[in-house]
């Protein structure tokens, strides 16, 4: 079976292909994870493509988890893959979960692509019609947003708000204000790339933001498993190490 890996700054997220649909997703956190426990989930894989930005101790991790005989690749960025141009002054600096997630944001959807990815960063990068990853931010995630207040201010709490336009305890406007400054991130970008770009929101605070969205928006989940799902299937040999 075919085993897609994302390993993220604090969670590994991974499901099983068949080649064109995936199944199976499981995520889980990073921290004290037993490579039993992935061994024992991953036995049946024979093959397996993975993306890793947790560091190399996640990398050998998911090494020594895997079957002895599973034929494994590593995918980093690249500056090109599946159709895809990557325009970052340094290609190989690219993160490869935002550039898997470009590409797998672009097997779900055509045209102007803005990809927000929600995590323990935000990360915010725009692809033109002409499939050209033209650039991108990098913010605090909320959860980072949300702790940071709380760690280094006196008075101010570990906010768990709700959501209102005008926010009258403490709670709802820390936690207000943090998701209004994801959003309206998302929304700056999709103005530069222009009003009919659409705007894919991924990650674990996208539950979070989108109510705070004021433009149109899908959100998506694993756009870094499709990614993998879409190199895998390519013939970018670039873009993958054994």
């Amino acid at each position: 079976m075919h085993l897609l890996i994302d390993a993220g700054n604090s969670r590994i997220k991974w499901a099983w292909s068949d080649g064109h649909t995936l199944s199976g997703a499981v995520a889980v956190d990073l921290d004290g994870l037993d490579a039993a426990v992935l061994a024992l989930a991953w036995r049946p894989a024979t093959r397996a493509h993975y993306a890793c930005v947790a560091g190399e101790a996640a990398v050998a991790l998911i090494r020594s988890a895997l079957p002895s005989a599973c034929d494994a690749h590593r995918v980093l960025s690249a500056a090109t893959a599946c159709g895809i141009t990557n325009l970052y002054e340094q290609p190989a600096q690219l993160g490869a979960d935002r550039w898997l997630a470009l590409i797998g944001a672009r097997s779900l959807c055509a045209g102007p692509l803005v990809v927000a990815t929600a995590g323990t960063a935000t990360t915010v990068d725009a692809l033109d019609g002409l499939d050209r990853f033209l650039g991108g931010y990098i913010l605090p995630g909320l959860r980072l947003m949300l702790e940071a207040l709380a760690r280094n201010t006196a008075g101010l709490p570990h906010a768990r708000g709700q959501v209102a336009d005008w926010p009258r305890n403490t709670d709802d406007a820390i936690h207000n204000a943090c998701t209004d400054a994801q959003a309206a991130l998302m929304e700056r970008v999709r103005g530069q790339l222009g009003d009919g770009a659409t705007l894919l929101l991924s990650g674990g605070a996208a539950a979070a933001i989108s109510p705070r969205l004021r433009c149109v928006h899908r959100v998506v989940d694993n756009l870094v498993l499709h990614g993998l799902q879409r190199v895998a299937l390519s013939e970018d040999a670039v873009a993958v190490v054994k």
